[in-house]
């Protein structure tokens, strides 16, 4: 028998955009309704809710006097830029009526690379959430351009629930959970109902993207998974059209796949959140067998003396790839020293004793220990 989880959570939800848009791409009043119904009966319960909503290149494009969803960058940019006033105007109107302020913060891939404008995101959310407020963020796709975009919003509602550190996330779609095969093609597929580790078969099975209106599938729905579980929050894939699902998943007993974070999972701090999923490394070092040893088994620093080669212009405090002499990933780390500092240090050594730390494992984050998609 399941037991109901009473207890006050901090919950990131996310929909994607054919759970919010007709049959005909526009959006539907009835969806947005059903969703922001079950919202704000989670903040009467006490909840605090971060809604991670898709929908705008979907809602604008009609608009827009596009009949099929555009496909170049300017027109969906500008179809993000219509379709993103329409989606805002009506959650803050429903959000309203049932006594709840509704914000907007919509972000791109450099407002988290950057450390400081990351905590900037992470302090105006909390103060929201303290406040009552129910932020709706969706990646600012009107300025966005393809090299710097999350993807899609599975990946960005994991990083949100990581920066806020959110005890839930929810992802609702088209897709009711995560089967042990593709049922559009098994009939006898089986719904996992609940899953306490992403094993290379799970990874394996995940397609693309599932919805002609939507940019993310199965596979960006398991990464996002992965980046929560890393960050120790529980996830739940289910489907949106089910009734009263938001509830059911914050009590447990929703129709779908739990993701449950085990005492094994990795449980990363802010800062190593930060160097894992968000920074964007500039360059990269090559390291020696015994700086691996060191940074990896001894939980030690690398030094200057384990340093085979660099790659790349960085400054001082960028989060650099860390290779070993095979060319295969030992993590990613903040580094001490700039490119130009390194160099010379290195030319330097077999003259001089040089012992310098250029990585310290507080702020190092291991690639064999993570085993995530991090952004690397």
């Amino acid at each position: 028998m399941t037991t109901l989880d009473n207890s006050k959570k901090r919950v990131v939800i996310k929909v994607g955009s054919s759970s919010l848009t007709s049959r005909h791409g526009e959006i539907s009043r009835r969806k947005l309704e059903k969703l922001a119904d079950e919202i704000a009966l989670l903040k009467d319960a006490g909840h605090e809710i971060v809604f991670v909503s898709s929908g705008a290149v979907a809602a604008g494009y009609r608009k827009l006097g596009c009949i099929n969803r555009p496909t170049s960058l300017p027109e969906k940019q500008a179809a993000a830029s219509i379709g993103q006033g329409l989606l805002i105007e009506a959650y803050s109107e429903i959000f309203l009526s049932h006594g709840y302020i509704a914000s907007q913060i919509l972000i791109t891939r450099s407002d988290f690379s950057d450390e400081t404008r990351y905590h900037n995101v992470r302090n105006t959310l909390n103060v929201l959430l303290e406040r009552g407020i129910i932020p709706i963020v969706n990646e600012n796709d009107t300025v966005t351009v393809d090299r710097l975009k999350f993807g899609d919003n599975d990946t960005l509602s994991a990083k949100v629930a990581g920066l806020i550190e959110a005890d839930q996330l929810i992802i609702l779609s088209d897709i009711d959970g995560l089967y042990d095969s593709d049922p559009r093609k098994n009939e006898h597929a089986k719904l996992l109902e609940k899953v306490y580790e992403i094993t290379p078969e799970i990874e394996q099975g995940a397609g693309g993207s599932g919805s002609v209106v939507g940019t993310g599938g199965m596979k960006s729905k398991i990464d996002a998974v992965k980046i929560a579980m890393a960050s120790g929050i529980s996830t739940f894939l289910g489907k949106a059209t089910i009734s009263n699902i938001l509830n059911d998943a914050v009590q447990g007993t929703a129709k779908g796949t739990y993701f449950e974070v085990s005492t094994e999972t990795v449980n990363l701090d802010q800062k190593k959140q930060w160097i894992a999923f968000h920074s964007g490394p500039k360059g990269e070092i090559f390291i020696n067998e015994q700086g691996k040893l060191s940074i990896v088994e001894c939980k030690q620093s690398i030094l200057s003396s384990h340093i085979e080669k660099v790659n790349g212009r960085f400054e001082k405090g960028s989060v650099i790839r860390i290779l070993d002499h095979q060319s295969e990933r030992v993590g990613l780390g903040v580094v001490n020293y700039s490119t130009e500092e390194l160099e010379l240090i290195m030319k330097s050594i077999g003259k001089e004793l040089r012992n310098d730390e250029v990585v310290q494992f507080e702020h190092f984050v291991c690639e064999l220990e993570l085993s995530l998609p991090v952004v690397i």
